[in-house]
């Protein structure tokens, strides 16, 4: 179980990388560049999102073929819509700011101000909204696992081994409580730290009672 949180915490870190990656670049173009690019990509990101999350995850994975690999790529997919319409909001305020056009006055180029001014200023939401998602991306794998789709045996995955103890819940009930019990808790331990980050990075939380 010690040795499968390496595996389940990593494929929820890698998954929420690539959304992240997927779903922010798209997103500050959106809001940034606005017109037909702006509702191309929203148009987009409403069909994807049209799909259940984890039905979507099964058919690519199902495409690919039950692996690790697959299943992170899975993963990546399916939280990119989430990345895209929280940077793309926030995108919209920030391209309106004066900072943002006192930086267009002086001719700096578009990828400079994204990169430069924008980002690192909607990036703590963006942190805060990754570590809430690795906790979902968590479940999912785990899900994934425990249905075959995830990680394959020997690999000691929480998902895999929960679904190889649910055939010795009469003798030996130990086998699945502790892998759902640790599925559990860093969920729960995921959603807490993005609270806990919420209110660190919030100005208007952390100031809110002065």
């Amino acid at each position: 179980i010690v040795y499968g949180a390496r595996i389940a915490v990593g494929m929820a870190v890698l998954g929420v990388g690539i959304a992240a990656a997927i779903g922010v670049g798209l997103g500050l173009v959106a809001g940034y560049r606005g017109n037909w690019s702006d509702q191309a990509l929203s148009r987009l990101m409403e069909v994807w999102l049209a799909f259940p999350s984890l039905l979507l995850a099964i058919v690519i994975v199902a495409r690919l073929g039950p692996s690790l690999k697959s299943t992170v790529i899975a993963l990546g997919i399916v939280g990119v819509p989430s990345f895209f319409r929280l940077t793309r909001a926030s995108t919209l305020s920030a391209r309106r700011a004066e900072y943002v056009e006192a930086t267009q006055a002086i001719g700096a180029r578009d990828h400079r101000i994204l990169l430069r001014h924008i980002l690192p200023n909607i990036a703590p939401a963006l942190i805060v909204l990754a570590t809430m998602r690795m906790g979902t991306l968590l479940l999912a794998a785990g899900g994934l696992s425990f249905i075959g789709l995830g990680a394959q045996p020997p690999q000691p995955e929480w998902g895999a081994l929960l679904a190889a103890g649910r055939d010795y819940m009469d003798v030996a009930p130990w086998l699945a409580v502790f892998p759902g019990l640790c599925i559990t808790l860093t969920v729960v331990g995921f959603n807490l730290l993005g609270d806990g980050l919420r209110d660190a990075l919030d100005p208007r939380l952390r100031y809110g009672h002065r």
